[in-house]
């Protein structure tokens, strides 16, 4: 056989062993990359600390995953059941290209894009979720008002964390679970809308005496314990 007949079996091999590996790559790991439209049904968006994932739900299935940057440990991404409430496109320089707002009740909080993709796959945001500007003008296609958003964990962070050190000014997931504490032990009768205002505080202070710690409306690791939210 010549040279140049060897040569080009192997290249017909070569290729035909790209053809097999290609066939053989498992559907979930394709799925970020399918441009395909989505298929008719109800999307719904999951959203997973630990992995720093974005999961695009089509009547309950994984359709698409993709990866993401969430909030940092003192600024951490509000754990609960959303829904999409506006969407805007080049919202602001640091959003990146789109914007998707969620129903947060504490604050502006939402899926957009971002001009720091070295951050994607960490903790590094004040509580958004920020995607790749690809993934995120993909996903603002699909994602209409009223898509729920399920944003998993605890509103205590993650297993290895403390809690977080609160006071007045304060907000986040882990402040609406303190007041909703609060409330069931009836220091509190105010809305449990996670914002540490002066309510808040005073049925802190309220329920430290009852409880006789240290009196300063602060919520401290023996507070967390009194509660029953810690051992």
């Amino acid at each position: 056989m010549t040279g140049e007949k060897m040569n080009t079996n192997r290249l017909i091999l070569a290729g035909f062993l790209l053809c097999l590996l290609g066939l053989t790559i498992p559907h979930a790991q394709k799925e970020v990359f399918n441009s395909s439209p989505v298929p008719t049904g109800e999307v719904a968006l999951q959203i997973d600390p630990l992995r720093n994932q974005l999961t695009l739900l089509i009547d309950g299935v994984a359709y698409k995953k993709y990866p993401i940057a969430l909030g940092k440990p003192e600024t951490p991404t509000p754990v609960g059941e959303w829904k999409v409430i506006n969407k805007y496109k080049n919202w602001g320089a640091g959003f990146g290209t789109r914007w998707i707002g969620l129903d947060v009740p504490w604050g502006v909080y939402g899926i957009h894009g971002t001009n720091k993709p070295h951050s994607i796959g960490s903790d590094a945001s004040h509580g958004c979720v920020r995607m790749l500007n690809r993934h995120v003008e993909q996903l603002y296609e699909w994602v209409k008002i009223g898509t729920p958003v399920s944003i998993v964990g605890h509103p205590l962070r993650e297993p290895s964390l403390e809690p977080r050190r609160l006071a007045a000014g304060d907000s986040g997931s882990d402040v609406q679970l303190i007041q909703s504490r609060l409330r069931s032990g009836g220091f509190y009768n105010g809305e449990c809308d996670g914002r540490f205002r002066l309510s808040t505080e005073q049925a802190l202070k309220a329920f430290e005496k009852a409880n006789r710690l240290p009196v300063d409306g602060v919520m401290s690791l023996h507070d967390y314990r009194a509660m029953g939210l810690m051992e």
